[in-house]
């Protein structure tokens, strides 16, 4: 996967979490609807995080002079435990 195409994935993503951040203040009298948009939006942000993290490795690999290919995407629980 292609640095061009990880960041278009950051970018639909990133339309998406503002979607679902603007559709919650609609859903907030539908308590159903509005958990709905928080469990997807939780969804969204790990997805983000792990392609951050991919693209983050990708240019570590390509600043350290070895090929970023060898970038491999981690698992949610493994981005999610990192520290801010």
């Amino acid at each position: 996967m292609s640095d061009e195409t990880i960041a278009a994935r950051i970018e639909r993503l990133v339309t998406e979490e503002h979607e679902l951040r603007s559709q919650e203040q609609a859903d907030s009298p539908d308590a159903d609807a509005l958990e709905k948009d928080r469990e997807r939006l939780r969804a969204v942000e790990v997805e983000l995080d792990r392609c951050w993290d991919l693209l983050r490795q990708r240019r570590a690999f390509r600043d350290a002079g070895t090929d970023p290919e060898q970038a491999k995407a981690r698992d949610a629980n493994t981005v999610e435990r990192y520290l801010q």
